[in-house]
């Protein structure tokens, strides 16, 4: 009986040992969106580059695992949204996780539908364009950087110090219709700024050109979309306030169905932190890098802001 005990320990062990070994080859399959700079960008034919790139890499080192990243394009639209999006892939098994996923209470709730398209992949069919993927319940990380929205100064306005959204008053403003920088000017302190506001299109007036112009002397935009800016205009005029008026947590997101994942990533992301690789991968990507911040899930602060 004691051999057979042993022989039976002995096969347990070389079983487990197996079944890690192989968990250790399968690559890590991380989503980032294609078009996001400067956390993540992929053209057809390059390699892939950006700070969540630089991250996911670190990520799949620090697990022991080969990383692939699945890229896919964000196309809003009435039946889709980034948290129907990302929970579709991940609940297709496109990837187990999915990068750069902003923290807010509403992106983290059980989604209302049961179903969702996914969004335009790399390696897409036809097929995968017109089906739809029963969804999963979404479960973050611990977040890794913070994505605030900033004031952003033309030429003219260059040096004015912007604590809070009434220092804008008597500016040139400048907004794209429909953005939360929209809501927060236009309603901010019962309307008082409309007077000099001026709206653009999305996707078809140039907001930032326009601002180095000096046709406008202030917007409020996310602070990764002027670091994009200033990547590709090293000599722009625009410049930053240093003024957040509000912002969200990113963080990796996978399914609740595997916390085994969400802990070992929790784990990696606390020792590169320490080790200040995570802030060295902002700077390598050209990003502002600021550290996460409280609250860790964005709630109705923003409500606040515009309220104010």
């Amino acid at each position: 009986m004691r051999r057979w005990l042993v022989a039976w320990s002995i096969a347990a062990i070389l079983a487990a040992a197996a079944t890690a070994a192989r968990a250790a080859d399968d690559p890590l399959k991380i989503c980032l969106d294609e078009d996001r700079p400067p956390l993540s960008v992929h053209h057809k034919g390059k390699p892939g580059s950006g700070f969540d790139v630089l991250l996911a890499q670190a990520l799949a080192d620090r697990l022991g695992r080969p990383l692939t990243i699945q890229w896919f394009e964000s196309k809003l639209d009435e039946d889709s949204s980034p948290q129907l999006e990302a929970n579709a892939l991940l609940s297709d098994g496109r990837c187990s996780l999915v990068g750069g996923y902003a923290l807010t209470t509403d992106s983290l709730v059980k989604p209302g539908m049961k179903t969702a398209r996914l969004p335009d992949f790399a390696g897409a069919t036809r097929d995968d364009r017109r089906r739809r993927v029963a969804l999963g319940v979404l479960a973050p990380s611990q977040p890794y950087v913070y994505s605030p929205m900033t004031v952003v100064l033309g030429p003219k306005a260059r040096g004015r110090k912007i604590g809070d959204i009434g220092d804008l008053a008597g500016l040139r403003l400048v907004i794209e219709s429909g953005s939360l920088g929209d809501a927060i000017l236009m309603t901010f302190d019962k309307g008082r700024l409309i007077d000099d506001i001026t709206h653009l299109v999305p996707g078809r007036d140039d907001l930032l050109g326009a601002l180095a112009r000096g046709d406008y002397d202030a917007t409020l935009i996310d602070l990764g979309r002027l670091d994009a800016h200033r990547a590709a205009h090293p000599d722009t005029a625009i410049t930053a306030s240093g003024y957040y008026p509000i912002g969200a947590n990113r963080s990796y997101v996978g399914l609740a169905s595997d916390p085994a994942l969400i802990d070992a990533v929790n784990k990696a992301l606390t020792g590169l932190a320490a080790e200040g690789k995570i802030a060295e991968f902002g700077i390598q990507a050209g990003l502002t890098y600021l550290p996460p911040r409280e609250p860790a899930v964005l709630g109705d602060v923003w409500m606040k802001i515009i309220q104010r």
